[in-house]
């Protein structure tokens, strides 16, 4: 992925480069904020240059706190966000270009505004605070971020739902997935994508695809059951049926 990100952001030799190096990893860093991301302050900006500084971690870590990148881990997982990040920059410093090949005239409607008391309605998605909130959330429950906030948001959500609602506390055996993992990399795709990822990416969308068809079936059983305890009442009067003509 981290390699996939470096083409997009048109990193010289981005195919060859060796992301566990200490030295490509801060000539990786100097580049995406020199080049794409441009957000640090003038000291830290030339600290991030001067890669073969002993200084270089402290300077490195002022500039996460500048652009507030989460605190992860690895130094990869740190990459990864930081590359993640220059794409949403770049993309939209480019919008006009992108913009091009989405619809070009959007039809304004006359949607009437509405008044509401609910405190959501009012908070600002693209604000710090909130981003800093629902990284914070994210720590927590041990969620790795994403550059967007309201995708940490949307994982967050499902995460609460599926695993902390008062049903699943009361019933975690119900929730929590038993048995042994599903080997999917040796499982056969059916067709080749001519890319080792793409066929990965490949076979767990169809595993995702195939856990939505499985619970949409376990909720059409359970609608015919309900229909059925309704229907099949025992208080039924057989004296009206009818048999033959």
């Amino acid at each position: 992925m981290v390699k996939r990100l470096l083409s997009a952001l048109e990193y010289p030799q981005s195919d060859s480069v060796n992301i566990n190096d200490e030295v490509t990893f801060r000539k990786i860093v100097a580049w995406v904020e020199l080049n794409k991301i441009n957000k640090a302050s003038p000291n830290v900006k030339n600290g991030l240059k001067n890669i073969n500084s002993g200084d270089w971690p402290n300077v490195y870590a002022k500039y996460k706190n500048e652009i507030g990148l989460p605190n992860l881990e690895s130094s990869q997982e740190q990459l990864q966000w930081l590359l993640g990040y220059a794409v949403q920059a770049e993309t939209h410093t480019n919008r006009d270009v992108y913009l091009k090949h989405a619809v070009e005239h959007l039809k304004v409607t006359n949607v009437p505004s509405v008044v509401t008391e609910n405190p959501l309605d009012k908070l600002d998605f693209h604000s710090k605070d909130f981003a800093d909130g629902i990284s914070n959330v994210a720590k927590l429950l041990n969620v790795t971020p994403h550059p967007d906030p309201i995708i940490t948001l949307n994982a967050v959500a499902k995460l609460v739902t599926t695993r902390l609602s008062p049903q699943a506390q009361a019933n975690p055996n119900e929730v929590i997935v038993k048995g042994t993992p599903f080997p999917f990399q040796d499982a056969d795709l059916g067709f080749d994508l001519h890319d080792p990822v793409l066929n990965q990416a490949a076979k767990v969308l169809r595993i995702l695809y195939i856990h939505d068809l499985r619970e949409l079936q376990t909720r059409a059983n359970e609608l015919v059951v309900a229909v059925q305890n309704v229907t099949a009442n025992p208080k039924t009067d057989t004296k009206l049926g009818k048999v033959g003509k």
